[in-house]
C-alpha cells in the first residue's frame, strides 16, 4: 500500500522516524511534516500566506504549516502517489477525551478522511520524552494492514493510543470511547520583570475520569485504546429537547 505519514510534533521527531520505519515493512511510505512542533494547532488550516516545503529526500518533505496543511499538500502535491491510507504520530504523550479537539495529530487523520482516505492517529501515553516508540509503530503497521484489508466505516477514523511499555507488558487493545477529564484552572497570570502581565494557559495537571469502556481507562490499565471517531458531530439525542423551544 501507499502511505502518507504525518504528525504535530515536527519532521525530526523520534515517533515520527518510528513510525515511518515500521510502516516501510508493509508499505510505500512518504513523510509530510511540519519543520517544526505545532502540537495543540487542532484543525488549523493555513490560507493568508503561502506555504514552503523542503525537501529532505526519498519522499520526504519538511513544511512550514500545520498539520492540516501537510495532509493536503502531501495529497494533492508532493507525493508522487495518492495515498491509501494517511497516518498520523506517533505523538509524543497521549490524546485522550476531549484533548483530540485541540490536537494536530489526531485533526491530521480528520483530514485525510474528509479526502475520502482511510487515516488513523497514534500516540505514545507517556508524561515524558517516550521509550517504545518501536512498540507503538509496530502496532500502527499492524492496524494499516488490516485497515488496507477490510477498509473503515464511512466517515469513520481512529484514534489510537499505547501505553509506553515494552510489548510483553502491553495488555490486548481494546475498542473504546472518547473518555471526559475534569476541567480545572489552566492559567497561571503574572506580571514579567517590565510590569508587563503575561499569561501561561495549561500548567496544571490533567485529570481524567475514570469511565469504563472509555481510552483513559484503558490506558491506565495497560490496554492500547482504539476509539473509532465519526466526522458527523451533531448530537442526534438532543432534538427533542432544542425542538422543543418552538423556535419558529
Amino acid at each position: 500500500m501507499d502511505i502518507l505519514v504525518t504528525n504535530d510534533d515536527g519532521i525530526n521527531a523520534p515517533g515520527i522516524v518510528a513510525l515511518a520505519d515500521a510502516l516501510a515493512e508493509v508499505g510505500r511510505v512518504g513523510v509530510v511534516a511540519p519543520d517544526r512542533e505545532r502540537s495543540a494547532v487542532g484543525h488549523a488550516l493555513t490560507l493568508h500566506h503561502p506555504l514552503r516545503a523542503t525537501a529532505l529526500g526519498n519522499d520526504r518533505f519538511a513544511i512550514d504549516g500545520t498539520p492540516t496543511d501537510c495532509v493536503n499538500l502531501g495529497i494533492h502535491s508532493l507525493l508522487p502517489f495518492k495515498p491509501d491510507i494517511v497516518v498520523s504520530g506517533i505523538n509524543r504523550g497521549a490524546n485522550l477525551g476531549e484533548d483530540i479537539t485541540y490536537s494536530g495529530t489526531v485533526s491530521a487523520a480528520l483530514e485525510a478522511t474528509l479526502m475520502g482516505i482511510p487515516a488513523f492517529a497514534v500516540s505514545l501515553a507517556t508524561e515524558g520524552d517516550g521509550v517504545n516508540y518501536a512498540a507503538a509503530g509496530a502496532f500502527a503497521a499492524r492496524l494499516a494492514r488490516h485497515i488496507h484489508r477490510h477498509g473503515l466505516p464511512a466517515d469513520t477514523f481512529l484514534n489510537v493510543n499505547v501505553p509506553d511499555l515494552p510489548p510483553d507488558q502491553l495488555n490486548p487493545p481494546l475498542v473504546t470511547s472518547q473518555g471526559k477529564r475534569r476541567y480545572e484552572g489552566m492559567i497561571i497570570d503574572k506580571v514579567d520583570p517590565r510590569g508587563r502581565n503575561y499569561y501561561w494557559i495549561g500548567t496544571v495537571e490533567l485529570n481524567f475520569l475514570d469511565i469504563p469502556g472509555s481510552d483513559y481507562a484503558a490506558i491506565s490499565r495497560r490496554h492500547i485504546s482504539v476509539t473509532p471517531l465519526h466526522l458527523d458531530q451533531t448530537n442526534y439525542a438532543s432534538f427533542a429537547a432544542i425542538e422543543a423551544w418552538d423556535l419558529g
